[in-house]
């Protein structure tokens, strides 16, 4: 049997951001596609296959920025895990924001892991290389049929 893409959905409104993740990305040994939406209105509809996004693919997993334009990330969090038919996706929350209260909220709503961005660009491909091998490889995902 072959095996799918992994489909990661990218949830990030800076373009550097989005460029770095696609060029480590690209050095990926896990077949995938790399899906973004640059605001939080445009991941709910693509997650809910709305609209433009009705053939999108479900993704096995999410990678989302707390501070996005039109729906912030901390509301697009918790509507994923208030949703039955998505709150089984993991979330990994890749964001700047140290804020204490952010962190102890997004646990709240169960996400599976919270990672604070680097500026220094070795250090961000380092921890986007590692969501990429833990999430990718190690990590057994839950599928849709399920």
């Amino acid at each position: 049997m072959e095996e799918k893409d992994k489909i990661i959905f990218l949830v990030e409104d800076n373009r550097a951001d989005i460029r770095l993740i696609q060029e480590v990305m690209k050095t990926s040994s896990i077949s995938h596609q790399l899906v973004t939406v640059r605001n939080g209105m445009d991941a709910m509809a693509y997650l809910r296959r709305e609209g433009e996004y009705c053939d999108a693919l479900r993704p096995d997993l999410i990678v989302l920025d707390l501070n996005l334009p039109k729906k912030d990330g901390r509301e697009v969090l918790a509507e994923i895990k208030a949703d039955p038919n998505l709150k089984r996706i993991p979330v990994v929350v890749l964001t700047t924001s140290r804020n204490e209260e952010d962190i102890f909220h997004s646990y709240d709503l169960h996400v599976n892991c919270y990672i604070t961005k680097s500026r220094n660009l070795s250090e961000l491909f380092k921890i986007v290389k590692g969501i990429e091998d833990f999430w990718l490889s190690t990590v057994t995902l839950p599928s849709e049929d399920v």
